[in-house]
């Protein structure tokens, strides 16, 4: 077992957009960053370890965690922030398609909290954090699978705060807005290849959507990711902590 120098977070989803942002940040505050990632991340940093995993894959993953709680001794945070983005009623979701949402960005985050709860149950303290969505709190067009995963993971943060707060674990769901990632970047390509509009009169247009005339960047909800996971944050648990450039409150 390695020496345990500082507090150690792991991140889901870590080698793209928000997920590679917080990975950045947590590095920069001298945090040692575990990214679980089934893509490796587009930028190598030597202070954060890219551990392989397709994270739909129960025994795969629950092997990968096992190894890495024995290899770091401890675990401060998990940041559940892998996730995948579907557009469509419920009469254009398939089964399949279903499946894969839920599998992605449900049953994914409850292998991961139920990997690190023993670890956080015997520390008495530890941090987790859910990657939600705007779409935890209200609903979009063409959005069935997708908005009820994200509501999904807002009731896993209220029922994981309530359960374990006896043993000092906080649990939170973040609820990002229209954050500029590849992912985003994605959606409008596809949206744009069906409907044939021009991208960047798509992209004025989600911007003018916005209370603050802008969309949100990665590294700003890294920064509020942070500041949940501190100890600054101690009295917050439960919570839907919205970050979403005032979308929500129209």
């Amino acid at each position: 077992m390695s020496e345990v120098s500082s507090q150690t977070v792991i991140v889901t989803g870590g080698s793209l957009g928000i997920g590679a942002a917080v990975c950045q940040r947590f590095s920069q505050q001298g945090w040692r960053v575990i990214n679980i990632d089934l893509l490796a991340p587009e930028q190598t940093n030597s202070k954060i370890d890219w551990w392989a995993c397709d994270l739909c894959d129960a025994i795969q993953s629950n092997e990968v965690f096992n190894n890495i709680l024995q290899h770091y001794g401890r675990v401060d945070a998990l940041i559940s922030n892998a996730g995948v983005h579907f557009s469509g009623t419920i009469e254009q979701t398939s089964d399949a398609d279903f499946e894969r949402v839920f599998a992605i960005n449900v049953k994914a985050a409850i292998i991961a909290t139920k990997a690190v709860l023993p670890m956080m149950k015997e520390q008495r303290k530890g941090v987790i954090l859910y990657m939600a969505s705007d779409q935890a709190l209200i609903a979009k067009h063409n959005s069935f699978v997708y908005n009820m995963s994200k509501a999904a993971l807002a009731s896993l943060a209220k029922t994981t705060a309530l359960d374990y707060a006896q043993y000092h674990i906080r649990a939170n769901a973040i609820c990002p807005g229209t954050i500029e990632t590849p992912l985003y970047h994605q959606a409008i390509e596809r949206y744009v290849a069906k409907s044939g509009a021009d991208k960047h009169h798509v992209h004025a247009q989600e911007a003018a959507l916005q209370p603050l005339g802008r969309l949100g960047q990665a590294t700003e909800v890294a920064a509020y990711t942070y500041f949940l996971a501190s100890d600054e944050a101690n009295f917050i648990t439960g919570s839907l902590q919205v970050i979403d450039g005032g979308y929500t409150t129209q």
